[in-house]
């Protein structure tokens, strides 16, 4: 058995799983904010979605960085593989998480003010550009040391 296989799948598992758990918790804030928004005869605003969806680009990052390490897998040594992929893969989940906990803030601010769409999303970008950096750094890494 080849230990880093375990880090090709972990790239993708714990990148999902962060967007699971991110997606989640700005899926719960938003759903209570549309239910004060009715309870008050109120619009709901359906940009909340926006907040609820952010989370689930980590598992596309870590999907690419799979893929790019079962490209490397013939030239690369297991120990970088299982780790490239292990703490990518958390690295990505953990902003996905955040993110979606960012979002769930933000949720409840916009259903209650109706105010501040553009500064929440700046916000979510912040936290996404951890995933982007974290899968941009590796597959560097991975093509400098494999090819």
């Amino acid at each position: 058995m080849s230990f880093g296989l375990l880090g090709i799948g972990a790239a993708l598992a714990f990148a999902a799983l962060g967007s699971a758990f991110g997606s989640g918790a700005a899926g719960m804030s938003a759903i209570g904010a549309w239910k004060k928004c009715f309870a008050q005869n109120r619009p709901a605003p359906f940009t909340l979605i926006t907040f609820v969806g952010a989370p689930l680009t980590q598992t596309i990052y870590g999907y690419i960085l799979m893929n790019t390490l079962l490209a490397a897998r013939s030239s690369a040594p297991d120990w970088l593989l299982l780790g490239a992929g292990l703490f990518g893969g958390m690295a990505m989940g953990a902003s996905a998480y955040a993110q979606g906990k960012a979002g769930a803030a933000a949720s409840d601010a916009l259903g209650e003010t109706g105010k501040g769409f553009g500064n929440y999303i700046m916000v979510l970008g912040l936290i996404e550009t951890v995933a982007l950096f974290v899968m941009v750094f590796l597959m560097g890494a991975i093509s400098g040391f494999a090819g």
